[in-house]
């Protein structure tokens, strides 16, 4: 981990003051006075033993200042995570919510539906076909606000995939969608969820930075047996710099939120490798 300039003056103290007490040491461990040679240890005794307990205590004082510093590394790193896992957590409970509104406004057109067909049905009887069909129309325009254009075979991602369809749109971004949810249920929809929310989420972002080109968003998905894939292509401008260890890119907005660059990966691409490795699945990022 890159140390930043405060923390390695931090861990630098104990060293220095050891450094300067061993430097005290030895320039009073002999003193000359009067052509007369007079040892330190001679006149106080007592310094045999608390020289050798002082310099075992600044040893001891590096290694607790390390453990220290590891721990608090290790909390900050823990509080990373608790952020992102209830940022993941509020973006699919408004997502949740948003697929019972749509659904229950699907209960309600069906309980309405029989109202709606005695209205036709008087309309048809006094010979208004003009009234009648205005009334059809009405009814399908109402129709058309709970039908999705896309369907993945699953309310979580259908309600993901067409919000960010809407969102490209507003944009003028292609949006191309052959994602179909899989069949297998070891898979959890929760889990799936975020992996597609923030694909699409990073795509998106990449796209509204780009001036000129052409600005498109392809996910699509393939199952062979127990193996899936899920695929999010997307074009860029600029440099992306991937982290060796971790395989990811490094965040432009790292620097803004944490004061240093290479302190935490992208929020969005961290989330998905961790739900792939729940399903001892992996994350390849390629740039071309």
């Amino acid at each position: 981990m890159e140390l930043h300039t405060r923390e390695l003056c931090y861990l630098l103290l104990t060293p220095l003051t050891g450094i300067l007490f061993v430097n005290i040491i030895f320039r009073i461990l002999l003193m000359v006075s009067e052509n007369q040679v007079i040892q330190l240890y001679e006149q106080y005794p007592a310094l045999i033993g608390i020289v050798p307990v002082v310099a075992a205590l600044f040893y001891v004082g590096i290694l607790a200042t390390i453990a220290s510093y590891q721990k608090m590394v290790g909390l900050q790193e823990e509080k990373e995570r608790y952020f992102v896992e209830q940022q993941q957590v509020h973006a699919i409970q408004e997502r949740m919510v948003e697929v019972d509104q749509f659904y229950d406004g699907i209960r309600r057109m069906k309980h309405e539906m029989k109202n709606h067909l005695t209205n036709i049905k008087g309309l048809l009887e006094s010979g208004d076909y003009g009234g009648m069909g205005q009334y059809i129309s009405r009814m399908d325009e109402s129709m058309d606000a709970f039908e999705f254009s896309i369907k993945t075979g699953n309310a979580v991602t259908d309600v993901i995939v067409n919000d960010r369809q809407k969102a490209t749109e507003k944009q003028g971004i292609q949006f191309r969608s052959e994602f179909n949810y899989p069949e297998s249920e070891r898979y959890d929809a929760y889990d799936i969820g975020i992996i597609v929310n923030n694909l699409l989420q990073n795509a998106l972002e990449a796209c509204g930075k780009m001036r000129q080109g052409d600005r498109y968003i392809f996910i699509s998905s393939r199952q062979k047996r127990k193996f899936f894939l899920i695929e999010v292509r997307n074009p860029f401008q600029g440099e992306i710099i991937m982290d060796a260890d971790m395989n990811l890119p490094i965040s432009t907005k790292e620097k803004e939120l944490f004061g240093r660059q290479g302190s935490m990966h992208e929020i969005g691409l961290s989330n998905v490798k961790r739900e792939a490795e729940k399903y001892m699945g992996d994350v390849d990022i390629r740039v071309k």
